[in-house]
């Protein structure tokens, strides 16, 4: 009797404790309503260059919050079956694709053993419908058979929908109805805060991503507004999830796998997957993990379950301090470019935690000690490339500000409106008319927002020559040796006196020359005085002194190649 009184406290206690958990748990679960406000609250629309452009119809697509309105070539009221029947003959790639993912079957999760490696997608689900009877969406106990085209188009839980209406593209905050902490991660990138404000709060990240797009006077400013839309196709992630989690499959698995960056993470600026890929990490990725490594494994278990022998874009990025969440700004240091203003910062604790955060995830396969060292010279090397490249930023400044640049005063339009004209500026990569960009500004141009982003991309994804000899240090070369050219032929031209490092530089070499001169004019008179001295140790002994008086003169003569 007294046993079974104990396993009944037992049981009593453990179910407290339980339940205290659960507690715990909910108290720490993010509010989803509290976050689709501030998601809404802190979007940007248009931006405040709203005046300045017009969105054109691919643009409802890339930020559907603002621009989608619903087409008016189908009309009524459509249930769940309609939709699926009706895609399977007018769009049946993203029907097959639909049909082929979590998404259509969850009873097919549910079923999965326990020791699946997709296993923990069941608590995933249990989560998802968890949040889904907070918000009202979801009878208590009731579960999810399947997430259909009505729940993402037109609302979770609807059975119809009103087609020309009522039809949406879904936002991040329609995916965070369900993937709650997902969305919740995501939208935490906005809360960083640079030390010395060298960004603004949350930049750069996924999560201000079309912020960043629309505040960009140049991409306002553009009349070709179909070329300035390509931005818009890389800078959509604050306002959906199919960049990484591609439409209508929403895999993980395609989500976990560098190519999955590429699309955006390819290219002169920001050359991330190019350099991945040349690395050795890539080389294990692409020799070893596209056949043995299982992609369907969680990050956190992507060593031991999933067989990785190298990281991939995600499990470096994602992870930070063991977890691995949406959230992949945590350990971010020289963000996008190298500026002066990160430079002279880095021994700040801010970015000295962070460099440590980074020596842990390099420690999963690397030791500590390897990991510093690199982290190290990687950072060493990308100040010596902004040297280079701010030396000659002050070279080209200079020449604006002396007025010498090609046609600055007879062929300069200024840019558009809202643009405002500098040399070298960022708008020069996409702008052009007479003489703005000249020559020279349009090199440096390419100098610090390619070549110098191209070096640090190249040293900190470990391709050796992404930044020494093919991109990088090389062509950063060549860019500061063109604005030197320029520069002088520009002042000589305008018969201006040279630069100070060119001075410096004319002053080194005629002082060097002058040194030469005197050198050789003491080694002149060194050898003159050893052939007199030879002469006297080695001349013939001089006969005696006649008399007579006519020998007097040699005797005058000699006296005088003596005293000589």
């Amino acid at each position: 009797m007294k046993r079974k009184l104990l396993d009944v406290l037992s049981m009593l206690l453990f179910s407290l404790i339980g339940l205290s958990w659960i507690g715990v748990a909910s108290a720490n679960q993010p509010d989803f309503e509290q976050l689709k406000k501030n998601y809404y609250d802190a979007h940007p629309g248009k931006g405040s260059h709203a005046d300045y452009w017009e969105p054109i119809p691919i643009q409802k697509y890339w930020n559907a919050k603002d621009f989608y309105k619903p087409p008016k070539t189908v009309q009524g009221e459509f249930g769940r079956d309609d939709c699926a029947g009706c895609h399977q003959a007018t769009s049946p790639g993203a029907f097959h694709a639909w049909k082929n993912s979590v998404h259509s079957d969850l009873a097919a999760i549910r079923n999965l053993p326990d020791s699946d490696v997709r296993a923990y997608k069941k608590q995933k689900l249990a989560e998802v419908e968890a949040n889904l009877v907070k918000q009202g969406l979801l009878e208590e106990g009731q579960q999810l058979n399947q997430v259909g085209c009505i729940d993402c188009h037109g609302g979770v839980g609807k059975e119809t929908v009103n087609h020309a209406e009522n039809l949406v593209m879904p936002d991040r905050a329609a995916c965070g109805s369900c993937h709650l902490d997902e969305f919740a991660e995501a939208e935490s990138e906005k809360d960083q805060e640079w030390p010395q404000k060298q960004w603004g709060k949350g930049h750069p990240s996924h999560a201000v991503d079309w912020e960043a797009n629309v505040e960009n006077t140049i991409w306002a400013a553009m009349p070709q507004r179909e070329v300035a839309q390509g931005c818009d196709m890389c800078h959509y992630q604050q306002n959906k999830c199919d960049g990484c989690h591609t439409r209508h499959t929403f895999s993980v698995a395609e989500a976990r796998q560098p190519e999955a960056c590429a699309t955006c993470h390819n290219g002169v600026d920001h050359n991330e997957f190019e350099n991945f890929m040349m690395s050795k990490h890539g080389t294990q990725y692409q020799t070893q993990g596209k056949a043995k490594w299982d992609f369907e494994a969680p990050l956190k278990d992507a060593i031991a379950k999933g067989g990785y022998t190298a990281p991939t874009c995600q499990l470096c990025h994602f992870e930070y301090k063991g977890e691995y969440s949406h959230n992949l700004v945590r350990k971010v240091r020289w963000a996008f470019n190298p500026t002066p203003a990160i430079a002279d910062n880095l021994g700040h604790p801010w970015f000295e935690d962070r460099k440590q955060a980074w020596v842990d995830t390099c420690s999963l396969c690397h030791s500590a000690s390897f990991a510093k060292a690199y982290l190290d010279a990687a950072d060493k090397g990308t100040l010596q490339a902004l040297a280079v490249e701010q030396e000659a930023k002050k070279v080209v400044t200079k020449l604006y500000e002396d007025g010498l640049l090609v046609g600055q005063k007879t062929n300069r339009p200024a840019p558009p409106a809202p643009e405002k004209d500098a040399p070298g500026g960022f708008f020069q990569l996409f702008w052009a008319k007479g003489n703005n960009p000249s020559r020279v500004e349009r090199i440096h141009a390419d100098m610090w927002e390619h070549n110098l982003i191209k070096h640090y991309k190249g040293i900190f994804h470990a391709n050796p020559g992404g930044f020494t000899y093919t991109e990088g240090w090389s062509e950063l070369m060549k860019d500061y040796t063109n604005i030197m050219d320029e520069d002088t032929r520009l002042r000589a031209a305008a018969g201006k006196t040279a630069p100070a490092p060119a001075s410096a530089s004319a002053s080194s070499s005629a002082d060097e020359k002058s040194g030469d001169n005197s050198l050789l004019i003491s080694g002149l008179l060194l050898i003159v005085l050893g052939l007199a001295v030879a002469y006297m140790v080695l001349r013939p002994a001089r006969p005696q002194k006649l008399e007579n008086v006519e020998d007097q003169p040699e005797d005058v003569s000699e006296q005088g190649r003596e005293q000589e």
